[in-house]
């Protein structure tokens, strides 16, 4: 057990785009970045 990190990236227009269940840090923020570019 231990901590379970999620992260729920969401369009402009408030609804829910992607979510990511137990994330790990490194490289996380590359793969949020790319998919938040995606959907702009």
């Amino acid at each position: 057990m231990g901590i379970d990190r999620s992260t729920f990236l969401f369009a402009a227009d408030g609804t829910l785009a992607r979510v990511w269940r137990k994330v790990r840090v490194p490289g996380h923020v590359e793969q949020v970045l790319a998919a938040a570019r995606a959907i702009l």
